[in-house]
């Protein structure tokens, strides 16, 4: 059994390949549902600040990729034209601080 450790030693070693960081294209057709369920998924996860280190594998993760993931989330609902819609709904949730 993997220490937690040796999983986040795996996961730095696997975001470390060369080509890791080489920008890929991917045509992807989604429902607006999963736009708007991506999108708190992302801001959620990106958004533990301590939580982080109870995941290994969110533990490693640098902060400019988590910027980049949450610019992602946020051209996902642009695309989707859901952008007043998610605003809304976090004001509505409590959450639009």
């Amino acid at each position: 059994m993997l220490t937690e450790n040796d999983v986040a030693k795996v996961f730095d070693t696997i975001l470390s390949i060369p080509g890791m960081n080489e920008p890929v294209k991917i045509d992807l057709k989604i429902s607006r549902k999963n736009v708007l369920l991506l999108n708190n998924v992302i801001e959620r996860g990106s958004s533990l600040d301590g939580e982080l280190k109870s995941s290994a594998f969110l533990s490693i993760i640098p902060a400019e990729n988590l910027q980049e993931l949450k610019l992602l989330g946020e051209e996902f609902l642009q695309k989707a034209n859901l952008n007043e819609l998610y605003e809304k709904l976090k004001i509505f949730n409590g959450s639009g601080k």
